[in-house]
């Protein structure tokens, strides 16, 4: 960015000025300007190179020179001085703003397999032999995009919802790495809006969570959440310390026009001494652009990138790339794999969820091995007894896990597993940690059996297990464990939805006596609520009118929300348009309930059982008289769309869209819910780690299986 003989300036302006304030000399307003420039060279070496040439105690002290000159003539201020970093303003709230292009997902890849099959449907779309392919660190931070106008920083927004995103302009300028301008109308570019990733390094991250614990504070999860809850912090000096970095990695949108360009204080130290060329002529390949925003100071990711032709070398490159995953100062979960050519990524196009030039290849999981020191046993709202390992904490992916669920007894059994042994744990999809197996032959006899409980650890009420199950459970449907664990259940987001309504204030609740069972949520004596803290006016408000905003919940949600065993909410659905009114289903047997889609005997009994029990039923009244709607209201049936009388099915982990959101596109398409396998399903949407669906799935050729990627295309073209 700069040349050598720009450097020798700047290192003798730089001598010159430390003389002079060590000799406690004033440094004249003249001077001002290149003392900015002169700081911006130093934040460019330190921030972007990593290669400072002078200490941080001279950059301070050159830093509060230009603070003074500023404090005392303050029309010398710019919009792109140093110290305006930094402001004092707090963020009230974030406004939301669109992107000027939407911020697309990418595609995910697991494997040789997906990235071959990926590089087939490029081929055959650009009828070519050979692609030239631009890798690049998948960093695990989070997404921003900023814009830049006449050659000014003027808005950040974080991802969003991919259209919209929230104003964190003031927080984005706390990232040193981030120019405050550029000199973009060099080449005739008056507006750009440019896409990246804010990162904590690894050790930015254990310092930052060192001072935390100095100070009797909780330490942050891992450095992808600390970056993401950074930028949403109200006080923009917060932000600033927990010194965060960006990469830029793509431009997303460029206006070329008349411009009014910012003057840059010394045309000496301009940071570009190429020259002056339509930019048009330099942004023909995505490796040509990391380098001109690595020329113009930004921190692409120019040195990390690669550039290699045919999917063989992709496949090669992130391989390889992936053993040195942890010599890298930051989180990565992949690479990035886009094609170069811009022109070649114009005609390959994109979905309206995924550019087709761009695909990420994720890393497998991540493993370490850990002591398993005790086993506690946890009871939930349907009386299931979970055993939870507890761990020596380690940290896998930026995560430290100490607990672990080892689902039941035979799981136990079938891992080898006793406290004290080492065992080899990953995060799955580097999200859910599990046991992969015990090391038996690192034992030394002092490790002891795992005791299953055979009274409830809760209630001590006897353990029961049905016949062809694995879960042993508490059949006192007055355990307090499970209570909890079912009011925790009726107020979720899934079920009734009542906000401001927590797991942690279910608990605080229900142990000062004031909630004991769910109708009681309807009862609340707020006047209690207002002594405890927390609990002020505007809360009690919010927390009454969610309450009351539940009550015309649709009745599937209300289904789905008693916790009926084996009724999820597709089932849910398909019970409440079944009925005029829920109690209808006290006069319905077991094979009645058989009748309907998808509720096979197993899920009928589960039915009949819980409206066949009078105090069910009673509780049902009373929500009933306490304004819940036990109603069926039927909407119109929907008798357009391209997917009408299609049935669907997801299983697995999604990686673009949360199963609630996938179901909610086939439904508005026409398309059906339905809850198991069967010769009545027509698409099973398969995600990572799908199990026993899939097989069955395979066993029935009627139906077709299609991976997330082509249900998406399935809904676009519907």
């Amino acid at each position: 960015m700069y040349n050598n003989t720009q450097i020798r300036a700047f290192k003798q302006a730089t001598t010159i000025f430390l003389q002079k304030l060590t000799l406690k000399e004033e440094i004249s307003s003249v001077d001002i300007n290149i003392l900015k420039e002169n700081l911006r060279f130093h934040e460019y070496r330190y921030y972007l190179l990593n290669d400072p040439l002078i200490s941080d105690f001279e950059y301070d002290i050159l830093y509060q020179a230009l603070t003074k000159i500023e404090t005392e003539y303050p029309q010398l201020i710019t919009p792109d001085s140093p110290t305006q970093r930094v402001g004092s303003s707090i963020n009230k709230s974030f406004v939301t703003v669109p992107h000027l292009v939407p911020m697309l997902s990418l595609e995910n890849s697991y494997d040789a397999d997906d990235l071959n099959d990926w590089e087939r449907k490029a081929k055959d779309q650009s009828n070519l032999n050979a692609i030239e392919y631009c890798i690049e660190p998948k960093f695990d931070g989070a997404s921003i995009s900023i814009i830049y106008e006449n050659d000014l920083l003027v808005r950040g927004t974080t991802r969003g919802d991919g259209v919209e995103g929230e104003d964190i302009t003031n927080n984005i300028r706390q990232i040193r790495s981030i120019p405050l301008s550029a000199p973009f109308s060099k080449y005739g570019i008056q507006q750009i809006e440019i896409r990246g990733e804010i990162v904590m390094t690894k050790d930015s991250f254990t310092k930052y969570n060192e001072s935390l614990i100095a100070q009797g504070l909780s330490p942050l999860a891992n450095p992808r959440n600390a970056a993401s809850g950074s930028l949403r912090m109200k006080d923009p000096k917060e932000v600033a310390k927990r010194n965060l970095e960006a990469f830029l990695y793509h431009i997303s949108f460029i206006q070329k026009g008349i411009t009014t360009p910012h003057k840059r204080d010394i045309d000496l130290f301009s940071s570009n001494d190429t020259n002056e060329n339509d930019y048009q002529q330099i942004l023909t390949t995505h490796a040509n652009s990391l380098k001109f925003l690595w020329d113009l100071g930004f921190r692409s990711p120019q040195k990390e990138k690669v550039v290699v032709t045919g999917v063989d070398e992709v496949i090669k490159h992130v391989h390889d790339f992936e053993q040195l995953r942890d010599t890298l100062p930051y989180e990565i979960d992949g690479m990035v794999i886009k094609v170069n050519d811009f022109a070649l990524q114009d005609k390959l196009g994109m979905t309206t969820h995924h550019p087709r030039w761009a695909i990420a290849f994720k890393f497998k999981a991540r493993q370490a091995t850990t002591k398993l020191r005790n086993v506690e046993f946890q009871v939930g709202r349907t009386g299931a007894v979970t055993p939870v390992a507890k761990l020596d904490p380690v940290q896998i992916g930026g995560v430290t896990v100490s607990s672990i669920s080892v689902h039941n007894e035979e799981y136990i059994k079938e891992k080898d597993l006793q406290i004290g042994d080492t065992v080899l744990i990953e995060r799955a999809g580097d999200v859910i940690p599990q046991i992969v197996k015990s090391l038996p032959d690192l034992r030394d006899g002092t490790e002891l059996p795992i005791q299953f409980p055979t009274v409830c650890p809760v209630c001590k009420s006897q353990l029961f297990k049905e016949e062809g199950e694995a879960v042993w459970r508490c059949i006192n449907i007055e355990c307090t464990a499970q209570v909890v664990e079912k009011i925790i259940h009726f107020v979720s987001k899934d079920a009734m939805d009542i906000k401001s309504f927590g797991e942690a204030n279910v608990r605080k609740f229900y142990e000062m006596g004031i909630l004991k069972d769910i109708p009681s949520i309807y009862t609340l004596d707020f006047s209690q609520l207002s002594t405890l803290e927390g609990f002020g006016k505007k809360s009690i408000d919010n927390l009454t009118a969610a309450i009351e905003s539940s009550k015309q919940q649709p009745l599937y949600r209300l289904i789905y929300g008693l916790g009926i065993r084996f009724v999820g909410e597709t089932t849910a659905k398909a019970l409440a348009n079944s009925v005029e009114h829920l109690l209808d289903f006290t006069s319905k047997t077991e094979e009645d309930l058989q009748q309907l889609d998808d509720v096979g005997v197993k899920v009928a009994k589960s039915i009949h059982h819980f409206f066949s029990n009078e105090q069910n039923i009673i509780m049902l009244n009373q929500l009933e008289s306490l304004g819940l709607q036990l109603k069926n209201i039927k909407k119109e049936a929907v008798v357009e769309g391209g997917l009408v009388g299609q049935t669907f099915l997801f299983t697995g982990t999604l990686s673009k869209l949360k199963r609630s959101e996938a179901e909610a596109l086939a439904e508005e398409k026409g398309g059906k819910i339905v809850s198991g396998v069967s010769s009545k399903l027509n698409y099973l949407v398969v995600g990572e780690d799908a199990g026993s669906k899939l097989e069955k799935a395979k066993k029935i050729n009627t139906i077709k299986v299609i991976t997330e990627n082509e249900f998406l295309e399935l809904i676009e073209s519907k």
